[in-house]
């Protein structure tokens, strides 16, 4: 079965993104190789809002070698050819999606659809990569609902500060 990694880049005081939604506070790093991390995956999931902060920075699934579903009520099918959109029935359609063949899946950003994939019991693991910042205030890593406990799996240290963290959800690992 395919595995659901909830990838993300955080600050050290919880944050995914900034109080607009930017993310120029995340430090770029030469040991960061992301043609590695891109080879564990061949799909993305993501919700609207990720997806769109992706085609507006010039990003696409398509160029990171992976096809996306996107988890949207407002997105129509047929404007957007290139990705699946998930407009209902999102944990059914992810627990589907894992049964299927392929490389793991790469939760891609988002707080509320990983709140969503831990309550529905889909999330495998938890990747952080902890940012050298404090935000103050932004877009939480996680929100609302019941404590998460985690067992780290493993950990690196960067020089640019970065720590990269991996854990796996209690009893999953």
């Amino acid at each position: 079965m395919r595995r659901l990694h909830y990838e993300v880049a955080v600050s050290l005081d919880g944050f995914i993104a900034g109080p607009a939604g930017e993310y120029d506070w995340i430090v770029e790093d030469a040991g960061v190789d992301f043609a590695e991390i891109y080879l564990q995956f061949d799909t993305l999931l993501m919700g609207r809002l990720t997806y769109e902060t992706m085609r507006a920075a010039g990003m696409t699934p398509a160029a990171m070698g992976m096809k996306a579903y996107v988890a949207s009520r407002k997105m129509r099918q047929k404007d957007h050819p290139d990705i699946h959109i998930i407009s209902s029935k999102l944990e059914a359609e992810v627990a589907t999606l894992k049964q299927q063949p392929g490389k793991d899946i790469w939760l891609f950003g988002g707080g509320v659809m990983f709140r969503a994939m831990v309550n529905a019991g889909l999330v495998d693991s938890v990747d952080l990569s902890v940012m050298p910042v404090l935000l103050g205030e932004g877009v939480r890593l996680m929100s609302g609902g019941p404590r998460l406990p985690l067992h780290l799996e493993s950990s690196r240290r960067l020089p640019s500060g970065i720590l990269l963290l991996r854990y796996s959800l209690a009893g999953k690992g």
